[in-house]
């Protein structure tokens, strides 16, 4: 197993950085920090991340994905809005039942432009949760149910395979998907995590699986059969997601939160809350873009 080693890649820590995505359009590296509400927008420049701005919602933001129209899509907390290329803000249909406990998580587009988010519980509640579809028409679908803490996202290389997590349950969900579709089969379980609990992913054009594992403070490299091929260590214990950002998609950018540490953990890991940058030797599967336009909501 091959061992790698992350570097700080922002001057800011943040609370919960979660949901990094690389915007090839715009060249500009997007993330979220989730109870904050705050969208952030930057630049690669080396070896470290360049803040270039940013937006704020009220309450919680769950991810952020361009827009084929260079804007953004932002699940929010129970719901979507768009921010425009002007930077106005057009706000979309909620979606999470108003009457319970849960908010929007982790999302992610599938091949086709589709935008696949999902929703965890904030009570004692499981199972309750669902993973959700819009499309570019703004039309809005049920993928699956029965989730408690829907997280990570992603996709073969060839698109026919669905990566999704359940942190709570500590599982890796496999199943077939049709990206001409968007039609799903049934889900199996390619791996549980006992160690930690899985949280935000990517997937490499290998087909390898990079697993953020919160409470390990490890990105760990899975093979499509669930074999473990290599690990990147994080000084900092609480892994939330990884991507693979840059003009090449070749450096794997991991984010960390600060959230839930103690004064002793901190002092510890006091990189906590930052990004940070490792050169795995791979690269990503290309990003794709909400389909739909930035305008799309009234």
């Amino acid at each position: 197993m091959i061992t790698y080693s992350a570097q700080v890649a922002t001057d800011d820590a943040y609370e919960l950085a979660e949901g990094p995505v690389w915007d090839p359009a715009r060249g500009r590296v997007l993330w979220v920090d989730i109870p904050q509400g705050r969208v952030v927008e930057a630049a690669l420049s080396g070896d470290w991340l360049e803040v270039t701005g940013g937006h704020r919602f009220p309450g919680t933001v769950g991810a952020v994905v361009p827009t084929r129209d260079a804007g953004l899509l932002v699940a929010t907390g129970k719901g979507f809005a768009t921010v425009v290329s002007d930077g106005c803000v057009r706000t979309g249909p909620t979606v999470v039942p108003g009457d319970l406990d849960s908010r929007f998580n982790d999302g992610a587009c599938d091949p086709a432009g589709r935008f696949l988010v999902g929703s965890m519980a904030l009570d004692d509640r499981e199972a309750g949760e669902r993973l959700y579809r819009l499309d570019p028409d703004g039309s809005v679908g049920v993928v699956d149910e029965g989730l408690t803490l829907s997280n990570g996202l992603g996709w073969s290389p060839d698109g026919g395979t669905l990566y999704h997590i359940d942190s709570v349950t500590g599982t890796v969900w496999a199943r077939a998907y049709d990206p001409d579709s968007g039609a799903v089969g049934p889900r199996s379980a390619l791996l549980r995590v006992e160690d930690g609990a899985p949280d935000g992913l990517c997937v490499d054009v290998e087909g390898n699986l990079w697993i953020a594992i919160w409470g390990a403070g490890q990105v760990r490299c899975l093979s499509p059969e669930a074999d473990l091929i290599a690990t990147v260590e994080v000084p900092a214990p609480h892994t939330s997601s990884a991507a693979f950002v840059g003009p090449g998609r070749d450096r794997l950018l991991v984010t960390t939160a600060r959230k839930d540490l103690s004064d002793a953990d901190l002092a510890a890991f006091p990189a906590s809350g930052r990004l940070f940058l490792a050169d795995v030797g791979t690269a990503g599967v290309p990003t794709t873009p909400w389909a739909g336009d930035s305008t799309s909501f009234p």
